[in-house]
Formats: C-alpha cells, sequence, structure tokens
C-alpha cells in the first residue's frame, strides 16, 4: 500500500466511524425521545386522571361538611364513602413509576411532585381524620341529667387525639411543598389546601385539648370553683366589655351548678393598687389594680383574668380555680340554639333581640338596682336550660365556635399546667409574643365613662404593602367608627359621666398594636396628623389615639405600621368584640421570595 493511500483508507475508517456513532446518536435520541413523548403522554393521562379525582373529592368535601353541619348523618356517611373512592383514586394515579420518573424531570417535576402531596393529603384525611370526626358523638359535650359523662367525655378526647395527630402531619407534610416555582393553577391548588387544612388543624387541635382538659376542669379530679364574668360592649374595653355581673360555677365530677352573684361595683377600689407590670403601668396607669370594672383596660385577657380573680379573693376571703368571660352576643347565638328563654318577672330572652334588650332597653327602662337583678336573673336562666331543656349539639357548638372565633368566650386557668394547654387557643385570649402570622390589634376603650358602645359600628381594613431590604413590612391601616346615637331621648344610664362634653358624643380611645416585634409609624384621624399616646406591650409598639364621634358620624384613623422580620404576605386583625359584628377587609399580598 502506497503512502499516499493510507491517509485516504484512515480517512474513510475515520468517516465510517463517524456514521455509525451518529447512526447510535440518532438511534438513541429516537429512543430517548420516544420514550419522553410516550411518557409525557402516560404522565399527562394520569395527570388528568388525578384531576378529575380531585375535583370530584373537593366537591364531595363541601357537601361532607354541609351534611354534618345539618345533621344528616346517614347521607354524610354515603358522602364520605365517595369521598374516600375519590381521594384513594388521585392518590394512585400519582404513584406509578412514570408520575415517579415525571416528578424528577426539570420544568414539569415539582408541579407533578406538588398535585402527587395534594393527593396524599386529601387521601389521608379521608381515611384517617374524617371518619373519625363523623362519628364523634357531640351529644358528650352537652350535659345530660344535671351533669357532663367524663367517662364519655375522655373516650371522645382518645378519638380526637388521634384525628389531630393526623390533620397536624398532614399539615407538616404539605407545609414542606415549595410553591415559588409551581404553575400557577398547581400553586393556587396547594395554598388553597394549605388554607383549608390550617383552618382544620384549628380546630381539631382545639377540640383535642378541650376534651382533654375538660374532665379536670369539670371536677373529675376533684371539686372546681370558677368565676363567670359578663362583659358589657355597652362600655367597652379592650377585651370586649367592662365586667359587670359575675357568678361563681363550682364543678364536681362532670356536675355544674351556679352559686354567689354579684357585681365589679360591689368589689370596690383597691388602694393601694395591684401590682402591675411596668408596662402595663405605663400604658394604662394604675387603673387596672384599682378598679375591677378597669382590669382589661389591657387586650392581652391572662392578666385581666388574674387581676380580677385576686380582687375577688380579697374582698370575699374565697379563692376560684379560672376566670370565664363571656358577652350578651354568646347569648344571641347560644339561644338560637335554645330557643327563647323566659326569665321570672323580666322579659324573656329571645336570640333576635337580646342584644338591644340587655344593652340598650334595660338601661332605658330600668333603675340600677333592676338592671343588676335582671342581668343576674338572665345569666342564672340561659345557664340552667342548658342543664333542663333538649338542645341540639350541632347548634351548641356550631354557636361555640362562632363566639369563640370572634374572641367572645374567654377562658383563664389560674393552673399553669392548665393554662399552657389553652394558650395556644382564641379562648386564651392572649396576645402572642412571637406569631408565625403578622397581627395587628385594634383594642377600644371607652372614655366616655357612658354606655354609647352599643351604638359603635366600627370596621377595619388592613393592606399589606412592599418588602423591605431588612425583611419587614409596611401595613396600612385604615379603621373607621361610626355612631348611630340619637341626638336625645337617652337615659341618664346611658349618658352616664359624659366625660366628652357632648353626652351623646362618644369618645373611645383607640389603641393599635404592632405585629410583634414591629412599629406603629404614624397615625392620622381624618387625614391629620394627631398626636398619640405610645407604649409598649408584649414586644408590640402601641399607639393609643382619642378619638370622639357625635351622633351620625364617623371618624376615620389612618395608621402605618411596620412588622417585624418576615417574608409572609399574610396578615390577621385582632379586634375588640363589639355589640355589633366589625365590618373588615384585608389585602394580603404575594410572599418576598415569590
Amino acid at each position: 500500500m502506497s503512502d499516499s493511500e493510507k491517509p485516504r483508507r484512515r480517512g474513510r475508517r475515520s468517516r465510517r466511524r463517524t456514521r455509525v456513532r451518529a447512526r447510535r446518536a440518532l438511534l438513541a435520541g429516537l429512543l430517548v425521545a420516544s420514550l419522553v413523548v410516550l411518557g409525557g403522554g402516560w404522565v399527562g393521562f394520569r395527570g388528568w386522571q388525578a384531576r378529575t379525582h380531585l375535583v370530584n373529592a373537593a366537591g364531595l368535601a363541601r357537601e361532607l361538611g354541609a351534611e354534618v353541619v345539618a345533621a344528616d348523618v346517614e347521607r354524610a356517611q354515603r358522602t364520605l364513602a365517595a369521598l374516600q373512592e375519590q381521594a384513594a383514586a388521585a392518590r394512585d394515579a400519582t404513584a406509578d413509576p412514570g408520575w415517579w420518573l415525571g416528578q424528577r424531570a426539570p420544568y414539569a417535576g415539582d408541579d407533578l411532585a406538588a398535585v402527587r402531596e395534594i393527593a396524599v393529603a386529601i387521601d389521608d384525611l379521608a381515611r384517617g381524620a374524617f371518619p373519625t370526626l363523623l362519628r364523634t358523638d357531640l351529644s358528650t359535650l352537652l350535659p345530660g341529667k344535671e351533669r357532663l359523662d367524663v367517662k364519655r367525655l375522655r373516650a371522645v378526647a382518645a378519638e380526637l387525639a388521634e384525628t389531630d395527630r393526623v390533620v397536624q402531619r398532614t399539615r407538616a407534610r404539605l407545609d414542606g411543598v415549595p410553591t415559588v416555582d409551581l404553575v400557577g393553577e398547581v400553586r393556587e391548588a396547594v395554598v388553597d389546601l394549605r388554607a383549608e387544612i390550617d383552618r382544620l388543624a384549628t380546630l381539631t387541635r382545639a377540640a383535642d385539648q378541650t376534651a382533654r382538659l375538660l374532665p379536670a376542669l369539670l371536677g373529675a379530679e376533684g371539686p372546681r370553683r370558677y368565676l363567670m364574668v359578663s362583659q358589657n360592649p355597652a362600655e367597652l374595653r379592650a377585651t370586649g366589655g367592662m365586667f359587670g355581673a359575675y357568678a361563681t360555677i363550682e364543678a364536681e365530677d362532670g356536675r355544674l351548678r351556679m352559686g354567689a352573684q354579684g357585681t365589679s361595683a360591689q368589689l370596690g377600689l383597691f388602694d393601694p393598687p395591684l401590682e402591675l407590670r411596668p408596662e402595663v403601668r405605663r400604658l394604662y396607669t394604675d387603673l387596672p389594680g384599682v378598679w375591677p370594672a378597669d382590669v382589661n383596660l389591657t387586650p392581652h385577657f391572662p392578666t385581666a383574668a388574674a387581676l380580677f380573680r385576686e380582687m375577688y379573693r380579697r374582698r370575699t376571703g374565697s379563692t376560684v380555680d379560672g376566670v370565664l368571660a363571656v358577652d350578651p352576643v354568646v347569648l344571641s347565638y347560644l339561644l338560637k340554639a335554645t330557643g327563647p328563654v323566659p326569665v321570672p318577672g323580666h322579659p324573656t330572652l329571645v336570640g333576635d333581640t337580646v342584644v338591644r334588650t340587655l344593652l340598650s332597653d334595660t338601661y332605658q327602662r330600668m333603675e340600677p338596682q333592676e338592671q343588676d337583678e335582671f342581668f343576674a336573673a338572665s345569666a342564672a336562666t340561659v345557664f340552667g336550660t342548658f342543664f333542663t331543656r333538649d338542645v341540639d349539639p350541632r347548634a351548641f357548638l356550631s354557636a361555640l365556635d362562632r363566639a369563640i372565633g370572634e374572641g367572645r368566650i374567654l377562658f383563664w386557668s389560674a393552673r399553669s399546667a392548665e393554662q399552657r394547654v389553652v394558650e395556644g387557643n382564641r379562648l386564651a385570649g392572649s396576645l402572642p409574643e412571637q406569631e408565625a402570622v403578622p397581627t395587628v390589634g385594634v383594642f377600644l376603650n371607652d372614655g366616655s365613662g357612658a354606655k354609647l358602645g352599643y351604638y359603635l359600628r366600627p370596621a377595619a381594613a388592613l393592606t399589606v404593602g412592599e418588602c423591605r431590604p431588612d425583611a419587614r413590612r409596611h401595613l396600612r391601616l385604615r379603621f373607621a367608627l361610626h355612631s348611630t346615637a340619637p341626638e336625645r331621648g337617652l337615659s341618664p344610664s346611658v349618658l352616664g359621666l359624659g366625660l366628652s362634653g357632648d353626652p351623646y358624643t362618644a369618645r373611645t380611645l383607640v389603641s393599635v398594636h404592632s405585629p410583634a416585634g414591629g412599629a406603629v409609624l404614624g397615625t392620622r384621624l381624618d387625614g391629620r396628623t394627631v398626636p398619640v399616646g405610645s407604649g409598649l406591650e408584649r414586644r408590640r409598639q402601641v399607639a393609643v389615639a382619642t378619638v370622639e364621634v357625635p351622633p351620625g358620624a364617623t371618624r376615620t384613623l389612618d395608621v402605618d405600621v411596620l412588622t417585624g422580620r418576615t417574608g409572609s404576605g399574610d396578615v390577621d386583625l385582632w379586634l375588640t368584640p363589639t355589640a355589633t359584628p366589625w365590618t373588615t377587609h384585608i389585602n394580603s399580598a404575594p410572599h418576598c421570595n415569590q
């Protein structure tokens, strides 16, 4: 072979090897492409199946909720069976090897993984939580033959504890799903499901804690004694209203009975004042430690309850195990479950009119001593009704849930171990020093020395602003207060001291509490900067503005607020419960990392 032919042969061999490699690469590429197309088609088909099952499951879950509320157990059982079938099918559709491979693919992998987690979450709840909730005997939570069955209550507690574990585990798993890179529809589905599970988790945790605590609270381990105080929103205080009438409640082995009754005015004043935390004294002076009616100038109910308990002990020599606070709006909710309740020698209490009866008509038509007698008789009669009248447990518990959600029922235990359990519940009325979601508090205290709170109509809007480099966020609060009070015709009992000058003008001290670790930046009343008092309470900066509202007028307070360090675009409002529920609106925003 000549030297000239060798390079040509080497070139031909090289070209053949290149063509072979190219053919192999092409075949491999075609094979991979075919697998991708077939896999994508399969995953797409399974995704369509999963979506169909999940949509069906969502509709069935809504039906189940309505049927549980309506106490239609037979239909709810059928709906639950259908929900479990759809949830299991969705889980199966997202569990095969094709879906597993798809979760590891670029771009769509995160979305497929998120859909899988949604399917698992719904299936876990359908199998592990909903059946127990459906078969729980809610009548266990109501008294029968003048007592609560503590043994049955403990059995329910064991079931509720397991249900709560399932819900909390599901919640934690779904919280671990990243949402930043998800497509809009999948991200929205994850966020919506998280919100629903958060609400469910709040309820199951509260039910679990309540069922575990109730036996001891009801005297299963020895007699207990509590103070039940009535908050009067006609004369506003931060937790809802001035502590007016009170009664003792005695509990032993599930039996409850009402004991001695009185009013906060009968406890008199305390000089020297009871000891207060320095930050509380700086904000509210010595008043919470002097007057029983002022213990709840602070919105932190444990402080108010402990002060009232100590005042009661010093005046009566009797020590109680805790304090329960309610208001007339709670009675309006409960009376819808019991029906009208006649009060001997006084007007019949009816759900739709009891708030007006107790907070307006009574002050217009009765003398102070008669008012106190009516309030005491009303509390005793309604209390007794739950031990003598058959009450629909679901209607009763629905009323309780609404009242607790609005902050109208508050409880504090003098036993620290029990109080630690209560603290995680809205029932505690505890102003937290740490929080996952920034919360702005708007709390109202009467400054008129009158009972004009019945005529006030509050509204609040909270808007989340921009993210800051220091990981804080701006919030904009707009608070409006309208008065429906007449210009004349109110009794001296309603007009009271008239500290605003015009006895028909309601003077209200509005305290705006920043989120924990945050700050209040500026305050404007009807567009003008106004001087405000300031202080600190439980790691929250507080601004206090005096707002005077004449009859028929509306005053508007705009407040700029800064959160602590947070990336959250969610916010919440904590408000003083009033005779008429607030009008509120929250404008959230995307998280700072989205």
